[in-house]
């Protein structure tokens, strides 16, 4: 019998009798790989609307979006325009997202970057790819590569986002950081690397070098996907 036949409710029952505490175990006794996107959209739902049917609001969420992650990335206009989403269910899905972008961050700061590299590109990923406007973050190391800082140094347009490599390198100086790692958000998805990204990469890397700060990357996040200089001999 399967977990979610187990938590069946018995026949001639409301299926909404119980239901609630049914997923919370479900939740508890097997984790999220047991519940589908919509189950455990139902779960945040639950902290911001307490007495009602939430499935049917969740699986409109994961329809609209795509998937749970998606949804709970959407801006908080898009998710407004779904009936039944009200200020307060807005709010508890940023408040969901903002903890696991809270999560992740911690799982890359203070740590090696290179040896981590998996986890600091899903976490520039999961902070950066649903963006609708161009972020430019730079990610600063110590000697020893360890990640020190993580800063939002510019916010730009649907396509550009003003950067002045003096900016850049001042940063890094004033954080003692001996190297850096370029990352911005393309809006429209596609990460490839424009005649601009790379010109103005070109010019950082000659202000950082001259002072002795190396450019280990720079990353380009995509809606699915992402481009490395470094792995497309950019840098």
């Amino acid at each position: 019998m399967s977990a979610r036949q187990a938590d069946a409710p018995p026949a001639g029952k409301d299926h909404r009798e119980g239901h609630r505490e049914r997923l919370r175990e479900r939740f508890r006794r097997a984790g999220a790989d047991s519940l589908n996107d919509y189950e455990l959209m139902e779960l945040v739902l639950f902290r911001a609307i307490p007495r009602r049917d939430v499935k049917p609001l969740a699986k409109d969420l994961i329809a609209r979006f795509g998937g749970f992650a998606e949804a709970l990335s959407a801006p908080r206009d898009r998710l407004m325009e779904i009936k039944g989403v009200s200020d307060s269910v807005a709010t508890e899905l940023m408040i969901v997202r903002a903890a696991a972008l809270k999560l992740s961050q911690e799982r890359v700061l203070k740590r090696h970057a290179i040896s981590s590299w998996d986890d600091l590109v899903r976490y520039c990923r999961a902070s950066m790819a649903d963006e609708k406007t161009e972020l430019f973050r730079i990610l600063f190391l110590d000697r020893k590569n360890f990640l020190i800082a993580d800063e939002v140094q510019q916010r730009g347009t649907v396509d550009h986002t003003p950067v002045y490599p003096r900016e850049v390198v001042k940063r890094a100086l004033e954080l003692h950081a001996s190297a850096i790692i370029l990352v911005h958000n393309h809006p429209s998805g596609d990460p490839t690397p424009s005649g601009g990204d790379i010109a103005m990469t070109g010019e950082i890397v000659n202000a950082a070098t001259a002072l002795g700060i190396s450019v280990h990357d720079h990353l380009i996040i995509g809606h699915r996907t992402e481009a490395s200089f470094r792995s497309l001999g950019l840098l």
